[in-house]
């Protein structure tokens, strides 16, 4: 896991767990010792690193992780769980899809790689889950990432320290949905975060898949919004809630970028403009988000 990263996370409400999950996810959300939101993905960071750094490496943790990530809004309580070792195996695959066959053992030797490849497919073939409830992304955010959500829907928060401005993140969202407009823990330093609730996230991504259908037809933009769409299919419940968390690229950010950052609201006004027939509307919107997340991108080359 690197440290500039986003991700796409599905909150499933208590109800969608099994009785013995649910018991189990309860305590957690009660216990102090829990990792708290503020310090979740650098908990998540410092495991995979300790395991990468092994002699030899440990790609994957010998149990699944039994952490996760909390909300409680409108009096529910929601939970991600981290699914540590399953997001390892389909990292694992991924790194081995990109990477030259004679160039991978430089960094994960064959017999450790084998051995971690037997282990997922022994999984595989007990019938467990095979999909994460969470995606990542590093050194940009996707485009269809920002189509199940809508500006109003945004959480930025530069430098808090007021509890009250915390009490205000975690207040419900003024729109009158399950989201909550921040973090429902303490809220970190710096953040840039949406939050919806799956049945409207649906709604509007399934608008952006008939207009781009309808006005572009077949083109990476749609293939990479039908498969999102594939992916919240096979994960989420109809109560589930959706987030959008710039994790890491806060970092790569001023605070003066983070606060003109309004990508959500410009891949919106690309697919009204698309539906509406006002092209250049279109065209504009959609150069300005290219342009901005190509340049946070670049940054990977950056010395």
């Amino acid at each position: 896991m690197l440290p500039y990263t986003a991700y796409l996370r599905v909150y499933q409400p208590i109800a969608a767990f099994s009785l013995p999950e649910r018991r189990y996810w309860r305590a957690y959300a009660e216990s102090a010792d829990r990792p708290r939101r503020v310090h979740a993905v650098a908990a998540e960071h410092a495991e995979s690193l300790r395991r990468l750094v092994a002699t030899p490496p440990i790609p994957a943790p010998e149990q699944e992780s039994r952490d996760a990530y909390v909300r409680r809004m409108g009096g529910e309580l929601y939970i991600c769980p981290w699914q540590t070792r399953l997001r390892s195996w389909l990292g694992l695959r991924d790194f081995h899809a990109a990477t030259p066959a004679a160039l991978a053992p430089v960094y994960l030797p064959d017999s450790v790689a084998d051995a971690a490849e037997r282990e997922f497919e022994a999984w595989r073939d007990r019938g467990e889950p095979l999909r994460t409830q969470i995606l990542t992304s590093t050194w940009t955010v996707p485009l269809p990432w920002f189509a199940p959500f809508e500006a109003k829907e945004r959480c930025l928060i530069l430098g808090v320290t007021d509890p009250a401005a915390d009490d205000a993140a975690r207040a419900d969202h003024p729109a009158g949905g399950a989201a909550a407009a921040g973090p429902p823990e303490q809220a970190p330093t710096r953040t840039l975060l949406y939050v919806t609730e799956m049945a409207l996230a649906r709604e509007r991504l399934d608008r952006a898949i008939q207009v781009l259908q309808e006005h572009v037809g077949e083109s990476t933009a749609l293939i990479a919004a039908e498969r999102l769409d594939d992916w919240l299919s096979g994960v989420a419940h109809p109560d589930a809630l959706l987030e959008l968390d710039y994790g890491g690229l806060v970092h790569l950010l001023g605070d003066d970028r983070l606060r003109e950052d309004e990508s959500v609201a410009e891949v919106a006004a690309a697919i009204a403009g698309l539906e509406t027939g006002q092209e250049e509307v279109a065209v504009a919107m959609y150069r300005r988000v290219t342009r901005r997340w190509k340049d946070v991108q670049a940054l990977e080359h950056a010395n």
